[in-house]
């Protein structure tokens, strides 16, 4: 097992490699040795705001180098930190805050139970610092709180342990290579479990993360930085990697320089895969699947131009480093080959859901397995291990979508319709997109009678509550939903409606 502290491993990297490059954004520039003592002086005045083992602290800063040294900090507190996206609605936000019940919030501004990192630059921060005593916990320690979408029309946060981050590198049989040397772009929202992969990836291992300036990478943008920085390891959702490929300008060509390219989130297109392959021989291409119940990803597979001629799509792989899969049929193991619910075990599972004791126990069953209790996470996820032990991906057994990345429970978005004034009934229907899987959201609603709020009213209000990726792109209001012969609501004929 290579089970180790988060914070541990980034000062183990400045006490051997105090002058390699650990961060760059922007004009930034920042050594492991500056990168360490910075966050002690961080870590020492959020102890003094009383952060400490067993809290998680919520930090709303933009993606920065001063986001990244806050927490690191945080975890030298012995503390948990859940990074919130700036751009979620504010009252979203404010329930995250809530139901967290931390006595910090870290954030821009001044005031009663925030506190803001010093304005002065990480260098001279560095220069301050002092030593204290590290608190005492394990690698099973809580690291980050990750919020996703769910049922209940509320986002669930799940509690992860630094082992299910550092698990993923410097193991044995490592799916890429984020030490000495490699240059790794950090371009995900601070929420997902992606951007744990970006930052914690090279930090723990000796390698050097560039925060992208901006909200939204472009082609050019990573053109830029590749130049600029030398980036060579970048994560992409598949439909961005779709748009990436789509877009790529032989005269300027957005992947040259980079060694590698990790993706997944979705389905990929073979198509896009085929024609990358085509243009970057000598780039590695890994897929990875993973939900954020196992952090980041729990199998990976190296894609190939056969994989673009497979019946059934580009595999989703093999376990990485702490991790195992297995196909159960209820609490049993599926015969071989069959198609069954995905279930996952290892170091990298998560403690369960914050402040969700129910669910946590039904996610995180404990079966029996070869004679032996083993816990799991059941991923909802089907699918099937062919001969060569190569987990194949066919869908969900639920409604729960991905689109762009993000994972999606419709049943949230429904619940936040339901409370619009006026709205009666309402359903989302995902949009499949041409290259596979979903492109975008469609809500269609019933009014009560003579009280119709109208479907851009329903929109604007579900911005109003709802990250952007949860707000249906098409909203459109009917008379009645349709149904099946049986009495269900009719999917089917929703989005063939459009």
């Amino acid at each position: 097992m290579h089970a180790r502290l988060i914070h541990a491993a980034v000062a183990e990297q400045a006490r051997t490699r105090p002058t390699a490059p650990a961060l760059i954004d922007g004009c930034e520039h920042l050594d492991y040795a500056t990168l360490d003592a910075a966050s002690d002086v961080y870590a020492q005045e959020l102890a003094a705001a009383g952060v400490r083992p067993g809290i998680v602290v919520p930090v709303l800063l933009p993606r920065s180098s001063r986001l990244a040294v806050a927490l690191l900090a945080v975890l030298k507190c012995g503390a948990a930190y859940a990074a919130l996206d700036r751009r979620w609605p504010q009252e979203r936000v404010a329930h995250v805050i809530a139901a967290l019940r931390s006595p910090v919030l870290v954030t821009d501004g001044s005031g009663p139970g925030l506190w803001s990192p010093p304005a002065a630059s990480l260098a001279r921060v560095a220069a301050r610092r002092t030593t204290g005593p590290a608190p005492d916990i394990g690698p099973d320690a809580p690291a980050a709180v990750f919020f996703t979408s769910g049922t209940t029309g509320t986002p669930k946060g799940v509690l992860s342990p630094h082992r299910a981050t550092t698990r993923l590198f410097g193991g044995p049989g490592a799916f890429a290579d984020f030490g000495p040397g490699r240059v790794v772009l950090q371009a995900a929202p601070p929420a997902w479990d992606a951007f744990s992969m970006e930052l914690w990836g090279p930090l723990t291992s000796g390698g050097t993360c560039v925060i992208a300036p901006g909200d939204y990478l472009l082609p050019d943008t990573l053109a830029d930085l590749v130049a600029a920085t030398g980036v060579d390891t970048v994560w992409l959702t598949s439909t961005v990697f779709n748009l990436f490929v789509d877009e790529d300008d032989p005269r300027r060509p957005c992947f040259a320089g980079v060694r590698q390219v990790l993706t997944g989130g979705e389905r990929l297109s073979p198509e896009h895969v085929a024609r990358f392959l085509t243009r970057y021989p000598e780039t590695v291409l890994t897929n990875g699947y993973g939900p954020v119940e196992s952090c980041v990803f729990a199998t990976t597979h190296r894609v190939t131009a056969a994989d673009c001629v497979r019946v059934g799509g580009v595999p989703i792989g093999t376990p990485v480093h702490g991790t195992a899969v297995h196909l159960l049929d209820g609490d049993r193991p599926a015969a071989p080959g069959d198609r069954a619910e995905i279930c996952l075990s290892g170091h990298g599972l998560a403690d369960g859901y914050l402040n969700a004791p129910e669910e946590t126990a039904a996610a995180f069953p404990t079966v029996v397995l070869d004679g032996a209790p083993v816990r799991v996470y059941r991923t909802g996820d089907l699918g099937h291990l062919d001969a060569d032990g190569v987990l194949h991906f066919h869908g969900r057994a639920d409604r729960q979508v991905k689109i762009s990345g993000h994972r999606i429970e419709p049943a949230e978005v429904e619940a936040a319709a339901r409370g619009i004034p006026g709205v009666r009934e309402a359903v989302v229907v995902p949009i499949a997109a041409r290259s596979g899987g979903y492109e975008r959201l469609a809500l269609f609603y019933t009014a009560e009678e003579g009280d119709d709020p109208g479907s851009r009213a329903v929109r604007r209000a579900l911005a109003a509550l709802l990250p952007a990726h949860l707000v249906p792109r098409t909203v459109e209001h009917r008379a009645a939903l349709p149904t099946t012969a049986n009495g269900k609501l009719d999917h089917r004929s929703l989005s063939a409606s459009l």
